[in-house]
């Protein structure tokens, strides 16, 4: 049984790591490109844009909270 709390722990770790907010913006962006997908609409473009945001928000917070 403790192996598998140790892979369980091992992919939560994985996943969502230090920050919550950016698996779950991760999470999000994936949503609204599969519904725009299925939608027949190009979203290539959606999810490098996410992940550029949630960068520049990740690292804003990171620099804010350190001064």
């Amino acid at each position: 049984m403790r192996v598998f709390k140790n892979f369980g722990l091992f992919w939560y770790d994985f996943v969502i790591g230090d920050d919550r907010s950016i698996a779950a913006g991760v999470v999000i962006a994936l949503m609204i490109t599969a519904f725009l997908a299925h939608h027949d609409v190009v979203a290539w473009w959606l999810m490098p844009l996410a992940v550029v945001a949630m960068l520049g928000v990740s690292l804003w917070r990171v620099t804010r909270t350190e001064d």
